[in-house]
């Protein structure tokens, strides 16, 4: 007799579900550092263009030439603030997506720890079954050779 743990199934899509959220994380976790790359790239931009800036106004600059500087700075300031704002936006989806893993491995973990628990119990089972047989064996054939005793005293 064959004994299957009943939540298998449910241990298969808690699984499923595990992977999944990993995945995803990775995904997360890859579109962060793509960000934040980004973000590094902008504000080393930005500082390199400020350093032209700052060295072209000390050798002197028309009045057209010093707003389109700061004209431009301003925008790739707003992209700065742009970005690290996306940046922070993909930082609480990498946390959530954390946490989201870390539930559904708690789920496998604790169905497992019950599938582990239930083949323990089908093991007793069959161990006391099988102790249960050795004994009724050994005590029929004690009994059978106390009856071929007794038959030959006779």
């Amino acid at each position: 007799m064959s004994h299957s743990f009943p939540l298998k199934p449910l241990l298969d899509l808690t699984q499923t579900r595990m992977d999944d959220a990993a995945r995803r994380l990775g995904q997360l976790i890859a579109s962060e550092q793509e960000g934040t790359r980004k973000l590094e790239l902008l504000q080393n931009y930005r500082a390199e263009y400020e350093t032209r800036f700052h060295d072209a106004a000390r050798n002197g600059l028309s009045p057209e030439a010093w707003r389109n500087y700061a004209s431009f700075l301003g925008r790739i300031d707003e992209a700065v603030a742009i970005q690290a704002a996306a940046v922070e936006r993909s930082r609480h989806l990498t946390v959530a997506g954390q946490e989201a893993w870390t539930e559904q491995r708690n789920k496998v973990k604790a169905f497992d720890t019950l599938q582990k628990r239930f083949d323990a119990g089908v093991a007793r089972n069959a161990a006391k079954q099988e102790q249960r047989a050795s004994d009724e064996y050994a005590a029929k054939r004690y009994r059978d050779r106390e009856d071929t005793d007794d038959a030959g005293a006779a």
